[in-house]
């Protein structure tokens, strides 16, 4: 890995770290720029989710918080998350490549559109404040597993559908939730990375910036992230994204 390379590999990782603990499309950021610099899809995409987990783990202590009160919460949606990240992790490794080289564009465009309905799923969560359910019942263990094999094969926006799915189903908080929403994709993005370990090949210098670069961003991220404007980072994700499946498309 060459200088220039790592440093960019490594600001492309702050700004994950960042943007996931805020928004949770941080894959938007530092998947296209492995694939900038050559990684194979398949390679970038497992050493991208080992580099991340240490960021999403700095954002969940971030919320350390707000997490008080959540456990019997957390317990129950973290093993629906738990079980669908080791079923997006086994889908990753038994599917050819060829097939998730097919399935990144449409996977990241459509990451790219949650990141752009992200305000309009915002405002459904503060409209059903009142209305939703304490603990979502089925209906919502089930969309938290789905969320989990997805962001166990790919994981770019996981944090917005979780995002969408609590607005459907909970009655609490948004920084609550949004503390939830960093706990469960850190639990899927861990065990993912644990099977990825053990039994496909990573590029731990990649996997190595991405995780000191996401570390620093996740603490950020946490600390004053929602200061920043969220539109531009939405702009930015969806750029970025919407450039790298034209990338890999073509």
């Amino acid at each position: 890995m060459y200088a220039l390379e790592a440093v960019a590999i490594g600001a492309a990782a702050v700004a994950a770290g960042g943007i996931n603990a805020v928004v949770g499309s941080g894959t938007l950021i530092t998947f296209p720029t492995l694939l900038a610099f050559g990684y194979p899809p398949v390679l970038a995409n497992v050493s991208n989710t080992i580099g991340l987990v240490p960021g999403v783990i700095s954002a969940v202590y971030g919320y350390r918080a707000e997490l008080k009160g959540q456990l019997p919460r957390l317990l129950k949606l973290g093993l629906a998350s738990l079980l669908g990240g080791v079923a997006g992790a086994v889908l990753l490794l038994k599917l050819s490549a060829d097939t998730f080289r097919a399935a990144v564009p449409v996977l990241i465009l459509l990451a790219c559109v949650l990141v752009l309905l992200q305000p309009r799923l915002q405002k459904w969560l503060a409209r059903r404040d009142s209305r939703g359910r304490q603990d979502g019942g089925i209906p919502l263990w089930t969309g938290v597993l789905a969320t989990g094999v997805y962001g166990g094969y790919f994981g770019a926006a996981q944090g917005v559908l979780l995002m969408g799915l609590f607005g459907s189903f909970l009655r609490d908080d948004l920084q609550r939730l949004n503390a939830v929403k960093n706990v469960l994709a850190a639990l899927v993005n861990g065990v993912a990375a644990v099977i990825f370990i053990a039994v496909t090949t990573v590029d731990w210098k990649a996997a190595g910036v991405i995780a000191l670069g996401s570390t620093v961003g996740g603490l950020i991220g946490a600390r004053v992230g929602r200061r920043l404007s969220p539109a531009v980072l939405r702009g930015l994700i969806v750029a970025v994204g919407v450039t790298a499946a034209i990338a890999v498309a073509v």
